[in-house]
């Protein structure tokens, strides 16, 4: 049933924290210019915490990487939705050549319907990874449920595959790997991938 279902995917959706990472947020503090104002301003003495802003920090596997190359050379567009903001994202969004990347989300039903318009699709023919529940209401509309091996209970239950990595641990790559194959484009994919490469940033 997942593999009929793998055949009519075009594009596949993914999550970022705990889909693309491993769920960790690593938050760098980064000193502001304005630093001894801000200290002032706040009733800071000298000496004390600096103001400052921070850099959310993320972990990607180069696996998942080579995986959107692959997925470019077999016909299969990407994206991602996600509830968080970060220019770590936004970079590796661009470094992958993703086709949709949508940060800030909070309800992704709607970019999801969104997207669908944009592509003149139908939701059959989409593909969307999760890993907690903010992820059902897409994986029950979209055509080919997956969820990562590390994802809540509740998404797994309602799932048409589960990975067999965890998020951050190679689990894109296995979702294009299993859509290629499903839809025999991957021997052809892998081919064109090591004859001339497609990925700057990719593995």
């Amino acid at each position: 049933m997942s593999k009929t279902r793998a055949r009519k995917i075009k594009l596949l959706l993914f999550d970022v924290d705990g889909v693309m990472t491993d769920g960790k947020l690593w938050f760098l503090p980064l000193p502001t210019l304005a630093e001894p104002a801000a200290r002032l301003r706040s009733g800071q003495a000298p000496g004390g915490p600096p103001a400052a802003s921070r850099i959310e920090a993320k972990g990607f596997h180069a696996h998942d990487g080579t995986a959107i190359s692959l997925a470019r050379l077999g016909a299969l567009k990407t994206g991602l939705i996600t509830r968080r903001t970060s220019e770590t994202v936004a970079l590796r969004a661009r470094d992958l050549r993703l086709d949709y990347a949508y940060q800030g989300v909070m309800v992704k039903i709607g970019v999801f319907e969104e997207i669908l318009s944009k592509e003149k699709i139908t939701a059959a023919e989409v593909a969307y990874m999760g890993d907690d529940v903010i992820d059902l209401p897409i994986m029950r509309r979209c055509g080919f449920a997956i969820a990562v091996a590390n994802a809540r209970q509740e998404v797994k239950q309602e799932a048409h595959w589960v990975t067999p990595h965890a998020g951050g641990d190679g689990a894109v790559r296995d979702a294009v790997e299993y859509i290629l194959k499903a839809q025999g484009s991957w021997d052809a994919a892998v081919k064109q991938y090591l004859e001339r490469g497609d990925a700057p940033a990719g593995g």
